[in-house]
C-alpha cells in the first residue's frame, strides 16, 4: 500500500490531469490525498470571489469523496501563488511530513498559466525540504524521511506535452468524469457562456492519450528525473 500525494493549483485541477489515476491508485487500495493550493475564488465572472472560495471548497470535498481521498486546501487566492513565499513551502513541507508520500503528482514546470508553473516549482522545492530535519516546521520531518519522486501530469488539453509514462484509465473513466462534474461552478458556467462541453474536453484528451498507448482510455505523465528522486520502481498504478 502506497501514500499518494497529489498537489494541483485549482479545485479540479487534479480532476482534469491525473483524475483517472488517483481513482485507480483508490481502487486498489492506496492512500490518496489530494491538495488544491489556490481556492479557485477567481474562476467566474458572476460569482464573486469570497461566495465562490466556499463553493469550489466544498466542490473539491465533493470530488475527492468519490474515491475515499483527503482533499486539502492551501487557501491561497487565484493568481497570488509564489513559490517563493516561505508560508507556503512550510506548508506543503508540513503536508508532506504528515502524509510520508511514496509518489508526488503535480504541474509539469511548464503549464497554460503561471499558477501552474508555481506550484510545481513550489512541490519541487518542498518535497526536498520536508526531507531536511533542520529545516523546522509545524511538523518535524520523520526519522526516515526521504524525497519522493515527482510525477508531471498532462497540460490542459495535452498542449506541448510528451508523456514518457501512461496509465490505462478505462475502468476509472466514469469516475473521472463523475469527479470532474463535482466542480459544478466551473462546468455549467463553461457551458452556459461559452459554449464549452468541458465534460466532453476532458473524457476527449484521456481517449488520445489512450490511442497513444493502445488504451481506450489514458492518462500521460512525465517523471521529474532529479537525484535522488529516481527509482527502478513502478509507481504509477
Amino acid at each position: 500500500m502506497m501514500n499518494v500525494l497529489a498537489i494541483a493549483c485549482h479545485p479540479d485541477d487534479l480532476e482534469i490531469g491525473c483524475g483517472g489515476t488517483l481513482a485507480k491508485y483508490a481502487a486498489l487500495g492506496h492512500n490518496v490525498t489530494m491538495v488544491h493550493v489556490a481556492n479557485g475564488n477567481k474562476g467566474h465572472k458572476v460569482i464573486q470571489p469570497d461566495e465562490l472560495r466556499l463553493i469550489r471548497a466544498k466542490e473539491a470535498q465533493n470530488s475527492g469523496a468519490l474515491i475515499g481521498a483527503t482533499v486539502i486546501s492551501m487557501d491561497v487566492p487565484d493568481l497570488l501563488v509564489k513559490a517563493d513565499q516561505d508560508e507556503l513551502i512550510a506548508k506543503l513541507v508540513d503536508v508532506i511530513r504528515q502524509t510520508e508520500p511514496d509518489v508526488i503528482i503535480t504541474h509539469p514546470p511548464e503549464d497554460y498559466m503561471k499558477d501552474h508553473m508555481e506550484v510545481s516549482t513550489a512541490v519541487f522545492d518542498a518535497s526536498f525540504a520536508a526531507s531536511v530535519p533542520h529545516y523546522e516546521t509545524k511538523v518535524p520531518a520523520p526519522s526516515n524521511a526521504k524525497v519522493a519522486p515527482i510525477y508531471y501530469m498532462d497540460t490542459l488539453a495535452g498542449v506541448g506535452f510528451l508523456p514518457t509514462e501512461y496509465v490505462d484509465v478505462t475502468d476509472h473513466i466514469e469516475t473521472k468524469i463523475a469527479m470532474n462534474a463535482a466542480h459544478e461552478s466551473q462546468i455549467k458556467w463553461l457551458y452556459e457562456h461559452d459554449g464549452i462541453d468541458f465534460l466532453d474536453f476532458v473524457r476527449t484528451v484521456s481517449k488520445f492519450r489512450g490511442l497513444q498507448c493502445g488504451a481506450a482510455y489514458a492518462e500521460g505523465f512525465l517523471q521529474c528525473k532529479a537525484w535522488p528522486r529516481l527509482t527502478t520502481v513502478r509507481l504509477l498504478p
